[in-house]
């Protein structure tokens, strides 16, 4: 594309120079200007302004040609510049769409993934919840019916002539009859013989 730019900008300068150097077309013989005609003078001075050097200020064609020339090499450069970065932005933002589409499949996976182990954990809270109503209703049961052996087992006691202190014997199974709130539970395991 420079090249064509450069090519054109030489062949643009050689026509300016051609034109600007006095190179006109062959007039015809009938229109012959003779020297001492009035129209001899008004094409002299044409012909001696066109030689003379340019005012400080202005400019000539030809430098005006090999600017605009410039300029278009410039912009032409611009350009290529401009369409090979729009054509990377192009490539780039096509990978980023064929990114997102499988970003959104993985998205839409997890979200699916996630959704089923939350169900899962709320299923399995609510069976933690029943086994530990279940784990606390038998341990009630069980201390009621310890309760019972030993009330039980003291009326034996007094049926046998045996004289035993229920005071005492209420003291030192306290815990087990009835525990305090945020005191360690008592073991599940043993006989309740053995703990007298």
């Amino acid at each position: 594309m420079t090249v064509m730019a450069r090519n054109l900008t030489l062949l643009l300068a050689a026509v300016l120079l051609s034109a600007g150097a006095g190179c006109t077309a062959p007039q015809s013989p009938t229109g012959a200007i003779t020297p001492d005609s009035p129209q001899a003078s008004v094409a002299g001075d044409a012909t001696a302004k066109r030689f003379q050097n340019t005012p400080p200020g202005g400019r000539t064609a030809i430098e005006s040609a090999i600017e605009l020339s410039q300029k278009y090499a410039n912009l032409s450069d611009q350009t290529v510049i401009l369409r090979e970065e729009n054509q990377r932005l192009r490539t780039e933002n096509e990978n980023f769409q064929q990114q997102v589409a499988s970003l959104e499949a993985r998205l839409k996976q997890t979200q699916k993934e996630l959704s089923e182990a939350n169900d899962l954990l709320i299923e399995m809270l609510t069976e933690l919840n029943t086994w530990k109503n279940n784990i606390l209703g038998f341990r009630g049961e069980m201390r009621d019916a310890a309760k019972a052996q030993l009330e039980a087992l003291l009326k034996v006691l007094e049926i046998l002539g045996g004289k035993v202190e229920a005071d005492a014997l209420t003291q030192m199974h306290a815990g087990a009859l009835s525990p305090e709130p945020n005191s360690p539970s008592v073991p599940l395991t043993g006989d309740v013989n053995d703990a007298q």
